[in-house]
């Protein structure tokens, strides 16, 4: 049974959830350093399996008041499929100091069946969301 926990990853954990960051669609090339600062500046989830080696990862940038906006959910290659990004994810939605936002956020190109059992729902208003995009933030398009 993997264990959940949120803390901050270690300078080992960086390295693999950069290895998986930089080919996902999302943040495609992201560099090391920012993965590295972004985790420094967010909570994190953190999953485990049973000799402590990482195996899932999930980010939060939040003010713990107000807005929450989930990001980087990540579970590592041969540990999907086993409802652990589910979990991290409900690990922040339970956390006592996140009972407070009224609007959490998250964006997904594919994997709206897994947030959904979650209480997550397409905007009620996307026309009042605005956004200023940097395309190719880390040289190669972000789609």
């Amino acid at each position: 049974m993997p264990r959940i926990a949120i803390e901050q990853p270690s300078e080992t954990d960086i390295d693999a959830i950069h290895a998986v960051l930089r080919e996902t669609y999302w943040s495609p090339g992201i560099p090391r350093e920012t993965v590295a600062r972004a985790c420094a500046n967010s909570m994190c989830a953190v999953a485990r399996d049973d000799k402590g080696k990482l195996i899932g990862f999930a980010r939060l940038v939040t003010d713990k008041a107000t807005f929450a906006w989930l990001c980087d959910v990540i579970v590592l290659p041969g540990k999907q499929g086993r409802g652990l990004g589910r979990a991290l994810v409900r690990t922040f939605l339970d956390h006592p100091e996140l009972q407070g936002p009224r609007r959490w956020l998250l964006g997904t190109k594919d994997a709206h069946g897994v947030y959904a059992p979650l209480g997550f729902t397409p905007l009620d208003a996307p026309e009042r969301f605005m956004q200023i995009r940097n395309p190719k933030p880390y040289g190669r398009a972000v789609s």
